[in-house]
């Protein structure tokens, strides 16, 4: 269970930043877990600024929307160093699908928290392969905070740890819902891809 830390006080003149990351497979509930810590924030009254890669235009050109549907405002931004220059004076800033970014992400995160900010990270940790997803592990690394969420596998009922690709694309990218992936346990990924190979 994730104890949310004690908001920035922008009255503090030497307030101390962090970073969180909120990481799992694909329908685990990542960008819900986000948009809900951000509207807190909101409620606090604290200033946010939300940011996701501007090639994920699944749902919105410029919202973040969870795959329940629920949505928040965001900028698309198309290179992490972008975050730095319009986060301006804000006390928290989140970013949505982390996975997707270059990997000075990190460096942007590190740059934020150490201003002060609050910075609330969400993406995939392990790509379709089941290997560790772009600058994902060294974000983790760097958090204060780490979440790590679990959807159910569309083939056991077990817990889903695995984002299975059943598209037939070898591609690192491939933006995609329900019809192109689904969430499986260890063992179900592992006799997924087994099978895949035999192909």
């Amino acid at each position: 269970m994730f104890v949310e830390p004690r908001l920035p006080n922008p009255q503090e003149p030497h307030r101390s930043g962090w970073i969180e990351v909120i990481c799992g497979c694909m329908f685990s509930g990542k960008t819900e877990e986000l948009i809900r810590r951000l509207n807190r924030a909101l409620i606090a009254r604290q200033k946010v600024e939300i940011f996701k890669p501007a090639v994920d235009k699944r749902y919105h050109e410029e919202k973040i929307v969870s795959h329940a549907e629920r949505e928040i405002r965001s900028t698309p931004v198309q290179f992490a160093s972008d975050i730095l220059l319009l986060a301006g004076d804000c006390d928290v800033v989140g970013i949505d699908e982390a996975q997707f970014f270059d990997d000075a992400i990190v460096e942007v995160c590190n740059k934020l928290a150490n201003s002060g900010k609050r910075v609330i990270v969400a993406g995939l940790d392990m790509d379709y392969e089941g290997k560790p997803f772009g600058p994902m592990p060294f974000l983790l690394a760097v958090a204060e905070f780490v979440t790590k969420v679990h959807a159910i596998c569309a083939q056991t009922g077990e817990l889903a740890s695995f984002s299975f690709r059943l598209a037939d694309d070898k591609s690192k990218v491939l933006l995609g819902e329900k019809d192109a992936y689904e969430a499986r346990s260890r063992k179900a990924f592992g006799d997924g891809m087994k099978a895949r190979d035999a192909q």
